[in-house]
């Protein structure tokens, strides 16, 4: 008796400031579930039922037609997703890792691959997983936080001072990859910092800036994949050094370091979210 694999909704773009790298990843996984001959279909939940027509078309750097959030709940709760059996989601930053997705497709009542509404929803808000690091004992530099409804730049360059001094880093609490992120090197450069934040977020975090190596550590089934080094040419890990999941990016080089190929994690992503 042949084994059906389950079909795979394929989510991409999305409403982030991270929608261009989240279509790069999709194009790899995509390719990579075909290989694995997953029937899968492309969704772009930013385009609501205004779907393309053509498969490409979702990788486009051109938008295929308007997005927005509200689009994103129609889509999800549309007939598309009626026959699917496994959400895979290659969305990145927010709304798309910090729980608001999946909390529709719970909603909806589809499994879907990756973390849970409330773990997305804590680790994307930086000031809340510190906070957990602090509790559990978890080494985390110090920090505070602040909002946009009246902040005077004076008053923060003296508290920064006060607190921990500079250099510093402020960057906005609840993005991913770096966006709204700046080292600001003195007091000079605090309203320029809160500024880029106050962009994408309500609530920028400045945070005391330790210099050293950057080590990241995937974790694959439960188990820790190699320790990997990050050292960009040039400057600090920022948005323009980071990929989304692709064949080149963080964690498939992880899992080629214990002999799994791109495939092969697309593959054990998917079977663990059965």
């Amino acid at each position: 008796m042949i084994k059906v694999k389950p079909k795979i909704a394929l989510l991409v773009g999305g409403t982030s400031p991270e929608r261009d790298v989240s279509k790069k990843s999709g194009k790899g996984i995509l390719q990579a579930l075909k290989n694995l001959q997953y029937p899968a279909v492309v969704i772009d939940p930013a385009y609501g039922l205004h779907q393309p027509k053509e498969e490409m078309q979702f990788f486009s750097e051109k938008d295929y037609s308007e997005i927005s959030n509200r689009n994103c709940i129609d889509a999800i709760n549309s007939t598309m997703f009626d026959n699917v059996d496994i959400v895979f989601s290659a969305m990145h930053g927010k709304w798309a890792e910090d729980g608001t997705i999946q909390s529709l497709l719970e909603l909806r009542g589809l499994k879907y691959i990756g973390s849970k509404v409330l773990a997305s929803a804590l680790a994307m808000d930086k000031d809340m997983s510190k906070v957990i690091f602090r509790q559990t004992g978890v080494q985390t530099a110090d920090w505070f936080t602040i909002n946009y409804k009246s902040f005077e730049p004076v008053l923060i360059a003296d508290e920064i001072k006060r607190r921990f001094g500079f250099p510093c880093i402020i960057k906005a609490n609840d993005q991913g990859s770096t966006v709204g992120l700046k080292f600001v090197k003195d007091e000079s450069e605090v309203e320029e910092g809160i500024a880029l934040a106050q962009q994408y977020s309500s609530k920028a975090l400045i945070e005391k800036y330790i210099p050293g190596r950057e080590l990241t550590v995937t974790v694959l089934l439960n188990e820790a994949l190699p320790v990997l080094e990050i050292v960009p040419k040039s400057g600090f890990y920022d948005y323009k050094h980071k990929y989304g999941m692709t064949p080149t990016s963080l964690v498939p080089k992880a899992a080629k370091a214990v002999g799994i190929s791109f495939d092969e994690l697309v593959d054990k992503i998917i079977k663990q979210a059965l």
